[in-house]
């Protein structure tokens, strides 16, 4: 009898399918949903940050993100460019750069952007360009210091429920409109409806009401902006700079074909930002859209400090390939570059142009947990089968070979030097806590051995060879990129130690996104930027609701 239930288990298990899979395998959520919340609504500071580290626990417990390595930010920038300057979250900023000579920067970012509706961006790329064309009541300093935007500042209640911010006079969108406090409690509002679908609606979840009844408002001169949160919020201005709480026109975004259907319901929330020329309100507004291959921001007369901005133009080269994106910027068609073939870092770190800045993030592969991968199996064995493959992989290697620019290997999805909410160090600086493994859950030495004990866990039977009797197939996806393609070959060699065969298959960045966010996939790669210095952020994306939750955790 046994024997034919595993038989029918590792059929499941070779199946590639993504839909129908057995609840049981699944982990319950309710739990790690609950913490969640009570971290966001406590004022107990110590007694938060034992939660987190519970709810980390819960997280890794399940084995469904297996985390390779700590961001860096690597770019390449020309000596002639000035004023350029960035943030730990990936974001960087043009609106004070110049370049000797010249009113036109020549960048590449990325390729074809998937989103630029600020409140439906979820990439780092879409990040930078609604910093560019948009802007919040707080946004970063060259310093990486909260500085006001289109607020002039802030008062706070004693409580530290309520913040009422002062609107900046004068304040319009591109097209000349007056630009007010009435456009964000509009923005923040649609930002959290059921028909926006915004994948990051949940960083509203701290102000009352939400999401149905959200508890902020205009004045009605429109000068000021009144919040009311459940629970003090320590982060709360960074949230205020974050692109999902930028203000967007609503005549543009109502306006916009398709943006609804003949019986009125909204069926494109982000109609209104798929071409070039929509109404924004930042230092550029975008005036060329060439999709797959080019994008043109031209600089907005109407942006409140636009004396300040000096460049005319922003030129951007839509592209994932290296060695094209290389080969332009060395022969002067780019001023400024964000991605780099892999065989040409070693001779470029220590060059001025090569630029290495810290960023707190963490690179890691992914499992769908709802996968056909996983039926015939209980919730242990999934997670021990999940653990199995995190074992094998070889995090130093990837670091030393693929990335090669002072990553740190990574244990645990929370990355190294992430505050913890009361003045330390969360991984580091709590002594009533103890990571299993150096600072983390994993040993960064990679285990044969402990990937085939992981193995026979999961119900799997292991030769003495630490080879499994029957060979397992599954799919691993990545966006196109030379680097993503070596580290996804990299950890198709190490799970092949123990009979684990991985298919490799690539797609287009937006195309990747949108795959990964439904759910149709086995194992894929991912990697996160925090939003802002604090673990709620790298936890808070996996509850159940949460537009983020690609691992598809309690759905």
């Amino acid at each position: 009898m046994f024997k034919k239930f595993l038989a029918l288990a590792l059929a499941a298990v070779m199946a590639l399918s993504v839909s129908g899979a057995l609840a049981s395998s699944a982990p319950d959520w309710a739990e790690f949903d609950a913490l969640v919340a009570e971290i966001k609504s406590t004022t107990d500071f110590v007694n938060r940050e034992a939660l987190m580290h519970k709810a980390e626990d819960i997280l890794m417990g399940t084995g469904a993100l297996a985390p390779i390595y700590y961001y860096n930010d690597v770019f390449m920038m020309k000596p002639d460019v000035k004023g350029v300057y960035y943030n730990n979250f990936g974001t960087k900023f043009f609106d004070k750069a110049t370049k000797e000579g010249s009113d036109t920067l020549k960048l590449q970012l990325a390729s074809e952007p998937d989103k630029l509706d600020p409140a439906l961006n979820s990439s780092v790329d879409g990040a930078i360009l609604a910093a560019a064309s948009f802007g919040g009541l707080y946004t970063y300093d060259e310093n990486g210091a909260l500085v006001p935007n289109y607020a002039t500042g802030f008062e706070m209640s004693e409580d530290g429920l309520t913040y009422t911010f002062t609107m900046r006079e004068g304040l319009k969108w591109s097209n000349g409109d007056p630009l007010t406090a009435k456009d964000f409690e509009y923005s923040w509002k649609r930002a959290v409806a059921a028909e926006t679908a915004a994948d990051y609606s949940y960083m509203y979840d701290s102000i009352k009401g939400y999401p149905e009844a959200l508890d902020v408002a205009a004045s009605e001169d429109g000068k000021t902006f009144t919040v009311n949160l459940k629970a003090p919020v320590a982060y709360f201005l960074d949230l205020a700079a974050f692109p999902t709480f930028f203000a967007v026109h609503q005549a543009t975004v109502e306006g916009a074909e398709g943006f609804k259907d003949a019986a009125g319901a909204v069926v494109n929330p982000g109609a209104w930002a798929l071409e070039a020329g929509f109404v924004s309100s930042g230092a550029f507004t975008l005036a060329e859209w060439k999709h797959n291959e080019s994008m043109v921001y031209v600089k907005n007369p109407n942006y409140w400090n636009a004396e300040n901005v000096k460049l005319e133009r922003l030129e951007l080269m839509l592209s994932a390939d290296e060695v094209a994106i290389f080969a332009a910027y060395q022969s002067g068609d780019l001023d400024f570059i964000e991605q780099v073939p892999v065989d040409q870092v070693k001779s470029l770190i220590g060059t001025p142009e090569f630029y290495i800045v810290g960023q707190l993030g963490t690179y890691f592969a992914i499992f769908n947990v709802k996968s056909k991968l996983f039926d015939g199996m209980t919730v242990e064995q999934a997670a021990a089968f999940r653990k199995a493959i995190a074992v094998l992989i070889d995090r130093q290697y990837i670091v030393d070979t693929v990335a090669q620019t002072g990553q740190q290997p990574a244990n645990s999805f929370i990355p190294a030097g992430m505050l913890d909410g009361h003045g330390g160090v969360f991984k580091t600086d709590d002594a009533d806590f103890t990571y299993p493994v150096e600072t983390g859950y994993y040993s960064l030495t990679p285990s044969v051995e402990a990937a085939a004990a992981l193995l026979k866990e999961a119900g799997f039977e292991v030769g003495d060879d630490n080879m499994l009797k029957t060979p397992i197939n599954m799919t691993y996806i990545f966006n196109t990129s030379a680097a993503h393609a070596a580290i996804a070959e990299l950890i198709q060699q190490d799970l092949a130690q123990v009979g684990i065969n991985v298919e490799l298959k690539t797609l287009e960045w937006n195309v990747f996104l949108n795959e990964r966010k439904e759910g149709n996939f086995d194992f894929a790669r991912h990697g996160w930027i925090a939003d802002f210095n604090d673990p709620v952020n790298m936890l808070e994306m996996w509850t159940t609701d949460s537009g983020n939750n690609d691992a598809q955790f309690g759905r």
